[in-house]
């Protein structure tokens, strides 16, 4: 399967997703186009998935249309995505034409602030 990171998509997941294509929106001079622009570029690239961490895209883009699948990620910050590995590997896996795709990836809870 072919897939395009945009620029929100931690680059260290690249590693983790064997067998698979991927490109990042960045190394192919994409990274300043908007949602709409985008997902139509990577469709007429012959991109099979996008892998974004932006949650709006789906409210934003009419995606009834679009033939390239979108796996979303809960949240960005490559320490937490890395624990999710497994998750989003087998959301990439089940993927289809068209498809919408989730994964949830909860921030770690904030330790409370206490003066000395």
């Amino acid at each position: 399967m072919r897939i395009l990171f945009d620029k929100s998509a931690p680059y260290g997941l690249v590693r983790h997703l064997e067998g698979h294509s991927v490109s990042t929106a960045e190394e192919r001079g994409w990274d300043r186009l908007t949602n709409g622009d985008l997902l139509a570029t990577a469709e007429n690239a012959g991109f099979d998935l996008l892998l974004t961490a932006d949650k709006n895209m789906r409210y934003q883009q009419n995606l009834s249309a679009r033939k390239i699948a979108l796996v979303v990620l809960g949240n960005s910050p490559w320490p937490v995505v890395r624990l999710y590995t497994a998750e989003i590997n087998a959301a990439v896996n089940a993927a289809t034409s068209g498809s919408y795709i989730e994964v949830e990836i909860p921030l770690p809870p904030r330790k409370p602030f206490t003066r000395l």
